[in-house]
Parts: structure tokens; C-alpha cells; sequence
């Protein structure tokens, strides 16, 4: 019996030894598509202080709050904020509904592919697309267009979906943190509808630790069912000095740590790192024209200028996306 079982049982040893090596090869690694660096050692050294029992900067579970912008921080915001393309899109769904677009700016521009001149508006002519797309409809019907523009919508340069055009390295930045106890929380200038329908599936971020700007909301009974219908009325925008604010009313905890890559995440990063005991910034800095796009000072989209100089000023950690990242987006089978 001893003669027969002997080579299983060694197989079995040898399957289970490599299983562990395997395991402790990861856990060393908890960040695999980061080159080694003083940047990936300053997140690693972070985390380790901040949770270590026994740690002169152990930071409880419950305080381990971590910030996240979207756009140009978790996935990719060129040439357009991805929301824009859904803007676009709906415009043209809707405009045999609106035979005035063909004559009113900035919509008319906007169905001619003229995008310099759709946008020339600035803020003002985004809300009224905005508004136009975005409200009329219930909260349900939204989500579920939502869903089904962001199952098939793909990014007009790269071909890929644009729930592929995420960043694979932060990706493991938000498991690494959610495995040390950390909450996620995404703090976004985007809607916060149009992003609740698809950060889980896409980030693990569920939709109650999404923040996000917003239109107002009513409550009806629409034969005698209850609704909540979308108003084209603007409620809050959460960008800039609105991220704090939109923290506090939405979290009620002063993140711990917070990441962001433009001047539309200053404030949120400048709250974050005045707190009291141990804090943690993080800027990502598109630097890789090859692999993705590189902007900062001068960029209409995602524009860091102002908060690169506090980063320099404070030694806030910067990314180097060219010089830090392995890999951008996530491998074509992942």
C-alpha cells in the first residue's frame, strides 16, 4: 500500500509546494504591472504602514477611506471625456425628435461631426446637451440605457470598448487597497448615473460608493407606480472645490488617500493630505504618447498645470505613466 501511494503523495507535495510558491510569489507582488520604483515603493510603503497592527501610523479599518477621480485616473479621458461620446450618440438617436437641432447651436454642429465647433459653447452649451440627452426619462430607463450603450460602445481611435480603455495598473491599486481593508470610493466630475451602472462589474466599486455630479431628481406615481424622473435642471457639480463638498455629503469620512491626475482633482487631494495622522496623494501623469496620449499643462482635457506644482511642493506622489506602467490597459483575454 505504503510502495503504491508513495508517487501520489509526492506529486501531491510537489503540486501543493509550487501552489505555495506561487501564492508567496504574489503576494510579494501585489502590484505585477508596475515597474519597481520609488513610486509603486511609495504605495507599498503606505499600505504597510496603515494597516500593520502595532504600526505608530495603524490607521482602523473603518478610517481606511481612499478617493478615486475617474476620467483620466481609472480609464482614459482623450480626445473626449467618454461621456461626451454618449452625448453624442444620443443626440443623434434623438434627433428625428427635434427637427430644430438641424439649425440650433450647438447641436447643430454637433449632428454635422463638428466637434470644435459644438464645444466652442464651454460649459454652458455642454449642460444644454447635457440636459437634453441626459433628462425626460425615469432613473430606471436611464440606468438601463446606460447599459446598453456601455456593452457595445467602443472608442472611435482604439476600436476597444471603452470599459476596456481602464487603466490595468490601477485596477490592482484598488484590489491591493480593498485587500488591506480599504473602502473605494470613486469621486468623479462625470454623472453620477451615468457611472453607477457598470464601476462595479468594471471596478468592483458598487454603485452607493459612487460620487459623482448629478441633475435633480422628482419623485411621480405614473399609473400609480412610483417613479423617480430625471429633471433637466442641474443639481450639483462635483468637480474641483465640488469634490470636497461632495465627499463630505456623500462619505462623511475624510479619505486617508486619494488619487487623481488634473487640476479638477486639486482640492480634493489638498482635503485629503490635511487631515491629521498618516495621508497619501497620488497624480497620474500622461506621459506616454506611444501607449496612450500625453497631455498636461496645456490640455483642454484633463489639464494638469496647478496641481503638478503642489505635487512638486508637497511630494505628492506622481505617476509617471511612460517610466511606471508595464502595461496600460488590461491584455486583450483579460
Amino acid at each position: 500500500m505504503k510502495t503504491t501511494h508513495r508517487p501520489y503523495l509526492i506529486g501531491a507535495a510537489l503540486v501543493g509546494a509550487l501552489a505555495l510558491v506561487v501564492t508567496v510569489a504574489q503576494a510579494a507582488d501585489p502590484l505585477p504591472s508596475w515597474n519597481d520604483g520609488k513610486t509603486k515603493q511609495s504605495i507599498v510603503d503606505f499600505v504597510t504602514r496603515v494597516t500593520k497592527p502595532g504600526s505608530p501610523d495603524f490607521v482602523p479599518v473603518a478610517e481606511r477611506i481612499a478617493t478615486f477621480d475617474n476620467d483620466g485616473t481609472l480609464w482614459a479621458e482623450q480626445p473626449l471625456y467618454f461621456q461626451f461620446f454618449f452625448v453624442l450618440d444620443r443626440v443623434k438617436t434623438l434627433a428625428p425628435q427635434h427637427p430644430e437641432w438641424k439649425t440650433k447651436e450647438p447641436f447643430a454642429a454637433l449632428l454635422r461631426g463638428d466637434l470644435k465647433n459644438a464645444l466652442a459653447g464651454g460649459d454652458k452649451g455642454l449642460l444644454e446637451m447635457a440636459m437634453a440627452t441626459h433628462a425626460g426619462m425615469t432613473t430606471v430607463e436611464f440606468e438601463q440605457l446606460i447599459k446598453d450603450w456601455i456593452a457595445t460602445a467602443k472608442h472611435p481611435q482604439t476600436g476597444r470598448l471603452f470599459t476596456a480603455m481602464v487603466y490595468q495598473p490601477m485596477l490592482e491599486v484598488l484590489s491591493y487597497l480593498r485587500a488591506n481593508g480599504f473602502k473605494t470610493f470613486i469621486v468623479s466630475g462625470g454623472g453620477i448615473e451615468f457611472m453607477r451602472p457598470w464601476t462595479e462589474q468594471v471596478y468592483g466599486i458598487p454603485p452607493e460608493q459612487v460620487v459623482g455630479s448629478s441633475i435633480k431628481t422628482k419623485f411621480e406615481l405614473r399609473d400609480g407606480q412610483p417613479v423617480l424622473v430625471r429633471l433637466p435642471e442641474l443639481n450639483f457639480i462635483d468637480d474641483n472645490v465640488g469634490k470636497p463638498v461632495g465627499i463630505q455629503q456623500h462619505i462623511g469620512r475624510r479619505p486617508i488617500a486619494a488619487f487623481g491626475n488634473s487640476d479638477g482633482d486639486l482640492q480634493m487631494l489638498q482635503w485629503t493630505t490635511a487631515g491629521s495622522g498618516p495621508r497619501f496623494a497620488l497624480l497620474v501623469h500622461h506621459t506616454d504618447a506611444e501607449r496612450e496620449w500625453a497631455y498636461d499643462r496645456t490640455s483642454s482635457i484633463g489639464k494638469l498645470d496647478r496641481a503638478w506644482d503642489e505635487a512638486m511642493t508637497k511630494n505628492w506622489t506622481v505617476v509617471d505613466m511612460k517610466q511606471d506602467w508595464k502595461i496600460i490597459f488590461p491584455l486583450p483575454n483579460k
